[in-house]
């Protein structure tokens, strides 16, 4: 696999900052150590450090030459609120925080390309590596648009990597248009009428209401979601009642909605908020509900894709190796807010096997140190091959 020996060389230093920012995760919006030691390593490398957009981002903008043409680069620096379980000599040094999904690996896989790019600087134009905080949950890169990022660092596209486990190492996978899906967090408050439970007939039972409406919800994506249309609605939390004894004033429904357009994601919002009133006035109870829309679908543009899957291909050493029409994911990816804004291509790179706990946000998750120079050699090809090269 044709890995740039260059960055090859830099395998061990990569794996040093990766085991570094592992040992010492840190959540949304709190990555304060994690953005101090990127921008330290890019001001070495002698690119122009820039901070404070969505408080913990860091920007690092390399110009060479005089072309015009301007890409971004993106990484996420946040941990998750896990309890690492693996007895390694880089774990987690934080109790219940742990990288569990690789941003620590993305973080250096972006620390390696942007040192073999102002080192070799074998391309025209400017590159901006964003190095983005709370990708978890917390949406910083909205914060990070909101908040100017594409009006301060101007570019014609963005361009994301996150590792897959289970994917063998060396591949990559892609899709043009949807790839991964908006994410909605829903709140159902049931009120009705509380009473002691050996007489129900006094009450207007919320418990009961609520298990009628987690079932009716579920009709939602079988009965009103188009059968060739993807979408999911969830109910992942149920709270009610203090005791064995009395029925509740109140329960509390929470959950999720997935699906990849925006229609849908307005018929799921309406049909959530319908069914759960009709429900409730049929038990002589009553709702409110509150639908946070949290992240976009994922969408990637057709040229931005094509372009990365002849990088890919490049990297890989064989086409068969590059995915190029995977199945889109119903999880979700709060890159889909800078790829509303500009065109961009979010890709996948192989992590390997995903036995013994590798997969994502596990607590027995650890990220291939193996693929380090293969998402960087990614990067600086497709900066060199994007930006075309100085005097050429």
């Amino acid at each position: 696999m044709p890995v740039i020996n260059r960055i090859a060389a830099y395998h061990e230093e990569m794996i040093g900052w990766r085991h570094d920012i592992h040992r010492n995760p840190e959540t949304a919006f709190e990555e304060h150590r994690t953005a101090d030691l990127v921008a330290r390593q890019l001001a070495a490398f002698g690119i122009t450090v820039h901070r404070g957009l969505a408080g913990t981002g860091v920007v690092g903008t390399l110009k060479v030459g005089t072309g015009g043409g301007a890409i971004a680069l993106r990484a996420d620096l946040d941990a998750l609120h896990i309890q690492e379980k693996n007895a390694l000599p880089h774990a987690s040094c934080v109790p219940g925080k742990m990288h569990a999904c690789g941003h620590d690996g993305h973080t250096a896989m972006l620390l390696g390309a942007a040192k073999y790019l102002a080192e070799t600087r074998r391309f025209d134009g400017t590159v901006h590596f964003v190095f983005q905080p709370a990708e978890e949950n917390e949406g910083g890169g909205r914060v990070m648009v909101e908040q100017g990022l594409f009006d301060r660092f101007p570019c014609d596209a963005v361009y994301g990597m996150h590792n897959w486990p289970g994917m063998p190492v060396g591949d990559f996978a892609i899709r043009s248009g949807p790839m991964m899906a908006s994410y909605d967090v829903f709140e159902i408050t049931v009120e009705g009428r509380g009473s002691h439970g050996a007489m129900p007939h006094q009450s207007i039972d919320p418990v009961v209401t609520a298990a009628q409406i987690v079932l009716g919800l579920q009709t939602i994506v079988s009965r009103n979601i188009k059968p060739i249309d993807a979408a999911v609605v969830s109910v992942t939390q149920i709270h009610g009642g203090d005791t064995w004894n009395v029925i509740p004033e109140t329960v509390v429904l929470r959950g999720t909605t997935r699906c990849f357009r925006r229609d849908i994601r307005d018929q799921l919002e309406t049909r959530i908020g319908e069914i759960a009133a009709g429900i409730a006035a049929a038990m002589g109870a009553r709702t409110t509900m509150r639908y946070e829309r949290r992240y976009p679908a994922l969408v990637n543009e057709t040229g931005s894709v094509q372009r990365a899957i002849a990088i890919a291909t490049e990297i890989a050493g064989d086409p068969a190796r590059v995915q190029s029409e995977i199945e889109p994911v119903m999880g979700s990816e709060d890159f889909a807010f800078m790829l509303e804004r500009k065109p961009g291509a979010y890709i996948m790179i192989g992590n390997g096997g995903g036995e013994g706990g590798r997969n994502l946000h596990n607590p027995r998750y650890d990220f291939n140190d193996a693929i380090l120079p293969i998402g960087a050699s990614y990067w600086a090809r497709l900066v060199e091959t994007t930006l075309g090269r100085a005097g050429a």
